[in-house]
């Protein structure tokens, strides 16, 4: 969440909101982001769904979750909310038609939805500082390998803007942003967010690969574990310049 308050300078969303009256966050995992928003909206109605309830109970008064499946049928009613946001679901949803057009069904006329994706099946560097046999380099294909296996290939720009164009959205507006991993940007803003991804990356590299490696590609335990780690030594080297886009 940090790390995309940095990335956006500060926004919690970069969608233009006129006083919305409801608002809800698909997959809110912790909730931080319902949170914020509904501290920053206080005469909204901020809704978070998750399939998990990890959500802290002490809240604002105007926010609440609800444990539900994306992918299933939704149970809001139709032209109910101003403002729908989807972050960081990549490859956690299986049939995204679907969930855009619950979007469609669910978000008043005029009103918007955003979704904001990291570009995980990828891993670039402008200056020739990645090498092929990259160990980071390495997992990243790995994981992106393991995924396409099972019918759930990274989101790219073009496929996600088709889902909503199917699903009858108009006036798509497409941002990218630079993700810088480690501190090597002169810019200080990117730099701190560098910074504070290459510390995600301790345990999120394993968090997130292990297992697409064990369960998927069959990779045994120790070797996908070891994977991991040469992955996350190979991201601290300093001369690294890698990024990939939010």
């Amino acid at each position: 969440h940090e790390i995309f308050l940095q990335l956006l300078e500060g926004e919690f969303h970069k969608a233009p909101l006129r006083n919305p009256h409801r608002i809800l966050d698909v997959g809110t995992g912790t909730g931080i982001w319902a949170i914020d928003m509904a501290d920053t909206y206080p005469a909204a109605e901020v809704i978070g769904t998750d399939l998990s309830p990890i959500q802290p109970t002490w809240v604002p008064a105007n926010c609440k979750f609800e444990v539900d499946d994306a992918e299933m049928e939704w149970t809001f009613q139709p032209d109910y909310f101003d403002f729908i946001h989807l972050r960081n679901l990549a490859q956690g949803i299986s049939n995204w038609s679907h969930v855009m057009s619950e979007v469609y069904r669910s978000l008043l006329t005029r009103s918007q939805v955003e979704l904001v994706e990291v570009g995980l099946g990828e891993l670039l560097s402008d200056d020739g500082s990645l090498a092929d046999d990259n160990h980071a380099k390495r997992v990243v294909d790995l994981v992106a390998e393991a995924m396409k296996r099972i019918g759930r290939p990274s989101p790219t720009v073009a496929r996600m803007k088709q889902y909503l164009q199917d699903a009858g959205f108009v006036d798509i507006t497409v941002s990218s942003y630079k993700q810088p991993f480690g501190p090597w940007p002169k810019d200080k803003r990117l730099k701190q967010a560098g910074s504070m991804a290459l510390m995600m990356l301790q345990t999120g590299i394993e968090a997130y690969s292990m297992a697409a490696f064990t369960r998927i590609l069959g990779i045994p335990q120790e070797e996908a574990a070891q994977l991991c780690r040469d992955a996350y030594q190979a991201m601290r080297y300093k001369h690294l310049h890698t990024y990939n886009f939010l």
